[in-house]
Order: C-alpha cells, then structure tokens, then sequence
C-alpha cells in the first residue's frame, strides 16, 4: 500500500509539470451495478488532480432509467452526446461505465490501471487550444465570458456545470438498497458556436442547489467533426 501511494504521488506530480491536459468523461448510472467503482474512481482521480491539468466529467445517462430506478442526474441530452462519441470513435455498442480521455480514446471506466496510462498519454500531447473564462452570476443565469484561440473550423465550446459530490440512496434495480456517491456530476452543459466569434458571452441556467463551494465550472472547446478536445480550462 505504502508502495501505490508514493508511487501515485510522484505521477501526480509528474503529469502537473507537463503542458497537455487530459479532460476524462465518464457516462455513468445508478441503475447499472459495475458503475460505482467507476464512480468512486473519478473521484480519487478528481481528488488526485484537482489543482492540476487533469479534469473530470461524469454524464449520467438515461437508458437504465427504465431498468427499475431512474437516476436522479440522467439526462438524455448526455445519451446523445455518448452516442455522438460512438460515431466520432467509430465503436459501438455504447455502454457504461465508459471513460473518453481528451475525445479520442475510451476505456472501461473502472479500469484504474487503463485509464491512469491513458491519462499519462493525453498530458503528454500539445495544447492545441487555449481558452480564457470569467464568471458572473445574476439571478438564477451564470455569464460566462469566454476568449478562445487555436480552435479549428468546426469547434464548439461546452460550458459545463458540475456539481463537485452527492450521495444517492437507491432504493430499486441493480445497485438497490445501496448508497451511491457521485462526484463532478455535469448538471448543465451548454454549447457556444465559435464559427462566427472567438469571443463572447454566454447564458448558462443553474441548477436549484447551485452555490459556489459545491460546484464548479468547466469549459472545454471540442472539434464537431473529430470529436478530439482541444483545449479546456476550470473557470
């Protein structure tokens, strides 16, 4: 044990000192009873890294809603987006828990010792995008001032709104009668078309409990027609 943890000390340090990022999405659910481990994986990761070039973003999707317990973070629009990686990476079928590292690669997402060598290879890649994001809350809205540079013809920006831990008690399905926790779970994620302007302003709509100790916010510039990420950066 003493041995692992050194070692991931050191790593930890190692990836911080390099210029490449790794931005880990995870699609996950309740309803699915090999998704806890990776849960619990994002968030010694997230723990791990949370200072450094290393992000996370856990999508809970909704096909297991119909499988006894409906998630209570599942959204569709985050089945849409892993089905879009489906066809981007040219892989199917789509399952869960499943981890993409920077748009181009995926692994299971319980996998420690995969996924921490693909995040050793994303970091140590070129940025090939830079984004700059400053946050103004009014009301219920977030406004999100963005400047970006490097993206490619076909580049979107993705605002997205996490909610840094939960816990959920499931009551029904495969993982019942277990208490769940959760960790950097996107409750919004807005997108800003950047064909026609590198700089701008964006609305994005908070959720209920937002506040600023338990959540936080991640911008991610993406390339539509490889799906590979460019650039991303904690506002």
């Amino acid at each position: 044990m003493l041995f692992l943890l050194t070692g991931n000390t050191i790593y930890s340090q190692n990836i911080s000192d390099k210029k490449g990022f790794a931005l880990l999405e995870l699609y996950t659910s309740e309803g699915c009873s090999s998704c806890p481990p990776a849960d619990d994986l994002m968030g010694k990761i997230q723990n791990e890294y949370k200072d450094s070039n290393v992000y996370v973003l856990a999508y809970h999707v909704d096909y297991w809603d119909k499988q006894g317990w409906k998630d209570i973070f599942s959204n569709a629009d985050f089945t849409k987006r892993q089905y879009d990686y489906a066809e981007f990476m040219k892989k199917s079928p789509i399952y869960t828990p499943q981890v993409i590292i920077n748009g181009k690669a995926d692994y299971i997402g319980s996998q420690e010792t995969s996924v921490r060598n693909g995040i050793k290879s994303a970091v140590s890649k070129t940025v090939l995008a830079n984004i700059n994001l400053e946050t103004t809350q009014k009301d219920t809205n977030l406004l999100v001032n963005y400047t970006v540079e490097g993206t490619s013809k076909n580049s979107r920006l993705f605002i997205a709104v996490v909610q840094k831990s939960a816990k959920s008690n499931v009551k029904r399905g495969e993982n019942a009668h277990r208490v769940l926790s959760h960790y950097q779970i996107v409750r919004q994620l807005q997108s800003v078309d950047l064909n026609k302007t590198k700089k701008g302003t964006a609305s994005v709509h908070l959720p209920k409990n937002f506040n600023k100790q338990d959540f936080e916010i991640i911008g991610f510039i993406q390339d539509m027609n490889s799906g590979a990420i460019l650039g991303v950066k904690r506002a």
